[in-house]
C-alpha cells in the first residue's frame, strides 16, 4: 500500500516549489504512471515515495507518505559501483535458480547470469533485464520504475508491457514509451510546470492515456471557451457603462422642479446609479472563469534550407568482424546509404548497435562535404557534464550562435537557472535537449542517432520526431521506439550474427 497526503518538495538550490499539495493513493491494480517535461521533477518525486533519503540531500520535503509492505524499485541509472560487478556477483544475494520462470520471461540464460562479464560493459538493455530480475526475484508487493522501457529492444519491451498490464502488483512508474504507457497504464500522474516554472500543477486521472489525452484537451478547450466569452461580454457591457457615464457627465438637459436647466439632480442620481452599477461589473470580474493554462511540449525543428541529393553517396560502410571484449557478435557486415534516406537499425539487446553505430559515425565525422553530427547512447561520450550548458554551448559557437541558443533553450523549457546548472545535475531529457539544439545550430545534414527520442517526454516526443520526419538530411539511428519506427524511418535493417539484413 502506498498513500501520499498533500506532499509539497522544494529544490533547495534554486528555493524552487516543484510539486505542491500532492495526495495520490496507489491501490490494487492499479499501473500508474507519472508524465511531464524533461525536469519537471518525476524521477524525484518517485525516489521520495520509495524513499524520502535518496533526495534528502536536494530537496526539502514536507507532507505524509504512508507505506506497507515489501517494495522495489528500479532506478534510472545504475550506480557506478554496481557497473563494476560481474554479473555473477551481482546476482550472488538472490536465488535465481528459484526464479527460472522470471529468467526464461526476460530471454536471460543462466550462462550469462554465471558470467563473470563487467557490468560496464553490457548494453543498456542488458543492464535493465538484469536489474529487472534481480527485484522480481525478492517478491515485491509495490513496484518502483523508473523509465525501465529505455534500451530494450522490442522483444523485451513486449515483454515488459504483459507485465505490466497483468501484474496484479501495484506499480508506479515513468516512461517516455507512448506506446508502452497506452497499453499499460489506467492511472495518469500528469505534473506540469507553469509560468516559466514558477508554479506547479498536478492532474491525476484515472483514464487511460489516449483518453486522458481526449479529455484533457476537450476541458481545457471548453473551460477556454468560457473564459473567453465571459471576458468578451464583459468588454461590451464596460463599453456601454462608459458611454453612458460620459453622457450623464456631459448631459445639461436636466431640469430641475423650477424647470431651470441643470447638471445636478436628475443627472447626479444618473451618475451615482451608472457608479453603483460599475462596481457591481468590478465584483462579476472577480469570479471569472480562470484561462486554462498548461505546458506544451518543446518546439524545435531543423534549418528547412538543409537538404543532400538524392544520389549522393553518404556512406559505404564494410566490416567482416564486429567484437566487443573480444566476443563475436556479427560478421560480414554491409551497409551502403545515399541521399536523404532515414535509416533504422534494430536487433536484439547485446547485439552490438551501439558499438556498430559509433564506427559509423567515426567513419563520417571527419568529412568535409557533409556536416555529420552524433547522439550517442550515453551523452558523456560528447559532453563534458561538469560544464553548464550555457558553457558548453559557448565553447562551441561564435556570439550570434550563442544568442540564438540561449533563444532555442527558452523555447526547449530550460530556466535561467537551469542554464547555469552543470550538465550533470540536469535531467536525461534536458541533456537530450542540449545534444539536439547542438545539431540544430551545427546545421548538420547527417545524424547519426542512438535511441534520440529515449529520453523526451510522451509530450516532447512526438515534436522530436516530426523534426526528423521534416529532416532533409540523412539520418542513421538505432531506436526501439515503435512510434519513431513508423513514423521517421523509412528503411530498417535488423543487426543480427550474421550481419545486417534488410527488413521487408
Amino acid at each position: 500500500m502506498l498513500q501520499a497526503k498533500n506532499v509539497n518538495l522544494y529544490l533547495l538550490k534554486d528555493d524552487r516549489l516543484l510539486l505542491e499539495n500532492f495526495s495520490f493513493s496507489l491501490g490494487e491494480n492499479d499501473k500508474a504512471v507519472i508524465i511531464g517535461e524533461e525536469g519537471n521533477g518525476k524521477s524525484t518525486l518517485l525516489k521520495y515515495l520509495y524513499d524520502e533519503e535518496l533526495v534528502a540531500d536536494y530537496v526539502q520535503a514536507s507532507g505524509q507518505v504512508v507505506k506497507k509492505g515489501v517494495f522495489g524499485y528500479l532506478p534510472q541509472f545504475m550506480s557506478d559501483e554496481e557497473q563494476q560487478m560481474t554479473i555473477n556477483e551481482y546476482f550472488m544475494d538472490v536465488d535465481i535458480y528459484e526464479n527460472y520462470d522470471i529468467v526464461d520471461s526476460l530471454n536471460l540464460d543462466y550462462d550469462f547470469l554465471l558470467s563473470s562479464q563487467i557490468i560496464r560493459t553490457l548494453s543498456g538493455g542488458e543492464k535493465i533485464k538484469i536489474q529487472l530480475l534481480k527485484l522480481l526475484c525478492n517478491r515485491p508487493d509495490t513496484l518502483f520504475f523508473d523509465e525501465p522501457s529505455n534500451d530494450l529492444d522490442i522483444d523485451t519491451l513486449t515483454f515488459l508491457e504483459e507485465f505490466i498490464k497483468n501484474s496484479s502488483i501495484p506499480i508506479l512508474f515513468i516512461s517516455h514509451d507512448e506506446v508502452l504507457i497506452s497499453n499499460t497504464a489506467n492511472v495518469i500522474i500528469h505534473i506540469e510546470q507553469l509560468i516559466r516554472k514558477t508554479k506547479s500543477a498536478i492532474t491525476i486521472s484515472r483514464l487511460d492515456y489516449e483518453s486522458y489525452l481526449k479529455y484533457r484537451n476537450l476541458q481545457f478547450d471548453k473551460q477556454t471557451q468560457v473564459a473567453l466569452k465571459e471576458r468578451s461580454e464583459y468588454k461590451k457591457k464596460r463599453e456601454r457603462l462608459l458611454q453612458l457615464y460620459e453622457k450623464a457627465r456631459h448631459n445639461t438637459g436636466w431640469k430641475n422642479p423650477d424647470g431651470i436647466a441643470s447638471s445636478d439632480g436628475g443627472a447626479k442620481k444618473s451618475m451615482q446609479a451608472l457608479v453603483s452599477k460599475g462596481k457591481r461589473f468590478e465584483r462579476e470580474k472577480e469570479s471569472f472563469t480562470d484561462i486554462p493554462d498548461r505546458e506544451e511540449g518543446l518546439f524545435t525543428r531543423f534549418d528547412t534550407e538543409i537538404c543532400i541529393p538524392p544520389q549522393k553517396r553518404i556512406l559505404d560502410f564494410s566490416l567482416p568482424e564486429l567484437k566487443v571484449d573480444g566476443k563475436l557478435l556479427s560478421k560480414n557486415i554491409e551497409l551502403s546509404v545515399i541521399g536523404n534516406k532515414h535509416i533504422c537499425i534494430i536487433g536484439k539487446n547485446g547485439a552490438g548497435k551501439s558499438t556498430l553505430l559509433k564506427l559509423i559515425w567515426e567513419s563520417l565525422k571527419d568529412r568535409k562535404d557533409i556536416i555529420a553530427s552524433y547522439m550517442p547512447q550515453d551523452y558523456r561520450d560528447i559532453i563534458d557534464y561538469s560544464l553548464t550548458p550555457t558553457e558548453f554551448l559557448q565553447t562551441c559557437y561564435d556570439k550570434q550562435s550563442y544568442t540564438l541558443a540561449l533563444t532555442y533553450m527558452g523555447t526547449m523549457k530550460f530556466t535561467t537557472d537551469e542554464m547555469q546548472h552543470s550538465i550533470g545535475e540536469l535531467s536525461g531529457g534536458q541533456r537530450a535537449k542540449i545534444i539536439f539544439l547542438n545539431m540544430v545550430l551545427q546545421k548538420a545534414n547527417v545524424l547519426i542517432l542512438d535511441e534520440p527520442t529515449r529520453n523526451f517526454s510522451p509530450l516532447s516526443a512526438p515534436v522530436i520526431r516530426q523534426a526528423l520526419i521534416d529532416f532533409n538530411g540523412t539520418i542513421i539511428s538505432i531506436s526501439h521506439d515503435r512510434k519513431y519506427l513508423d513514423e521517421v524511418a523509412d528503411t530498417i535493417y535488423v543487426l543480427s550474427e550474421d550481419g545486417l539484413k534488410l527488413l521487408q
